[in-house]
């Protein structure tokens, strides 16, 4: 296993010796009396222990925020650009960092966080640095007599965000940019478990000439920072990325002070296979779909339909496939599947499985395997085909490599079991034939439908859920417009006073 004290990887405790807050520019300790160690998924060994943040650092970062925020938004939208194409420049930069910090916090494979989410990130940046440019509103008409109207979109103000722990990078990231891009400042709160690339991103916007107070984290736990945070009088906006749940608890808080809310929450894609599909593609497709990030993905394919023809053989090609799944140390060239995000969330998957054992069947996987990789948070690759519709494991979300196949017969039926569970983030429809695939997009009820095809993200793309998954999109121009909002402009062209209106109302008096 590798070893995260060796000086050629990255040194969290170094990097960080001032603390896990970043306000108004600079790192600071945080000052709720209480430490959290981010620990290496991998090996179970601390690797930067830091003081969380309490409610009166989410209070001076809402601040610097808040101050910054004038300053910011009356910049040119060609003057935000231009520090955003920067600020992609340095992330590009630093990209062995982001991805090493990556790695070791997360435990996924550092060919992934080197080949997807770095560049997926800087690509993302360079993407809402040209969107910067394009704040429109409508232009002008005369809807009224003599009077001519148009649209303003104004950024909001604070935005208060909270991401998860399975993308920190990406997330701090698409949280960030259509924020600042629209003018708007940002606190952003990552997960207490992953906060080394978000502190790295928030350092890099400075670096590019950002002004200090438009991008600020805190790193607390979310009953204390993150419901401050998110119920603050002064952060006008919240967004938030993780369970269905927590959402709930979110929307529940944000309501209190009527704000903007964005919440892209839970998912149990279905991979739908119909009878003329390519076995082989489809096959190869959900092994990738449903182990990226270990499993630890909203949009990974959980739920494989497969119309009976094909079930037995795709059962078993799946099946083969994983058995050759490399899984091992994120940081070593060859591993193909690295550890959970932690030995509780480890368990917490194989408690789904164990108790599936009962009522369906584990073809491959489910076990934790031994030897050198018993001191980390690792689970084999998992099969499970022929359980219920309506049992827990193809009813609950267990975020981990864990796929699920089911059989069925008609068109009918394999769409009707597609949107048969509470979510619809993601899903995918495996068929030659142009008219299923068409009825599939159309009638399969999720944010987005892949065809011969599953996991695939665009930055000029929206991203984002229907049902208990949640609402709003991150990336591509809806999200940059959802952190604008509107304002109509009224003129009257008239050179003199108008009575119009008063004699209307008040008539001749």
């Amino acid at each position: 296993m590798h070893n995260p004290g060796n000086s050629t990887r990255f040194q969290a405790q170094d990097r960080f010796a001032e603390g896990a807050q970043y306000i108004a520019g600079r790192l600071t300790k945080g000052t709720s009396g209480r430490t959290h160690a981010v620990v290496d998924p991998a090996t179970g060994q601390d690797v930067y222990t830091y003081e969380l943040a309490g409610t009166e650092d989410v209070d001076a970062a809402v601040a610097a925020a808040r101050e910054a925020f004038p300053g910011w938004a009356g910049a040119t939208p060609g003057e935000r650009s231009d520090a955003m194409h920067r600020f992609a420049g340095v992330l590009a930069e630093r990209a062995e960092d982001l991805a090493q910090a990556e790695s070791l916090q997360c435990g996924k494979p550092l060919r992934l966080s080197r080949e997807f989410d770095v560049p997926g990130t800087v690509d993302n940046t360079a993407f809402f640095a040209g969107a910067a440019r394009h704040l429109q509103g409508q232009s002008a008409g005369e809807y009224s007599g003599d009077h001519t109207s148009y649209v303003r979109r104004e950024p909001i103000g604070v935005v208060g965000s909270i991401a998860p722990w399975n993308y920190p990078l990406q997330m701090a990231a698409w949280k960030v940019l259509p924020a600042i891009a629209a003018g708007n400042t940002i606190v952003l709160k990552p997960a207490e478990l992953t906060p080394l690339t978000s502190l790295l991103f928030a350092q890099a916007a400075t670096e590019a000439g950002i002004p200090d107070g438009v991008v600020n984290i805190v790193t607390g736990a979310g009953r204390d920072a993150g419901e401050h945070l998110v119920g603050h009088p002064d952060v006008a906006m919240t967004s938030f990325t993780g369970s269905t749940g927590v959402g709930k608890r979110v929307a529940e808080i944000a309501t209190s002070t009527v704000k903007r809310l964005h919440l892209e929450l839970g998912g149990k894609a279905p991979f739908v296979v119909f009878d003329d599909a390519d076995l082989e593609a489809a096959v190869h497709g959900a092994v990738a779909g449903a182990l990226i990030n270990t499993g630890q993905d909203c949009t990974a394919a959980t739920r494989a339909y497969v119309q009976r023809p094909l079930y037995d053989a795709f059962v078993q090609g799946v099946a083969d496939l994983m058995e050759g799944i490399r899984v091992g140390d994120p940081f070593a060239p060859d591993t193909d599947l690295g550890p959970l995000i932690s030995h509780a969330q480890r368990d917490r998957v194989a408690g789904f499985v164990d108790r599936a054992r009962s009522y369906a069947r584990v073809v491959a996987g489910g076990v934790i395997p031994q030897g050198d990789l018993k001191q980390g948070a690792y689970y084999r690759p998992t099969l499970v085909a022929d359980a219920a519709q309506d049992s827990e494991i193809v009813q609950a979300e267990i975020f981990g490599p864990v796929l699920v196949v089911l059989p069925f017969d008609s068109d009918d039926e394999g769409i009707r079991l597609a949107n048969d569970t509470p979510y619809g983030l993601a899903a995918s429809a495996w068929t030659r034939d142009v008219f299923r695939a068409n009825r599939a997009t159309r009638d399969i009820k999720a944010g987005c439908v892949w065809v011969n095809d599953h996991i695939p993200i665009l930055s000029e793309m929206p991203h984002g859920g229907y049902k208990a998954s949640g609402f709003g999109k991150d990336m591509s121009a809806y999200s940059f417009e959802e952190y604008t909002q509107i304002k109509h402009v009224m003129f009257d062209n008239t050179a003199v006073a108008r009575k119009d209106w008063h004699r209307t109302i008040f008539g001749d008096r």
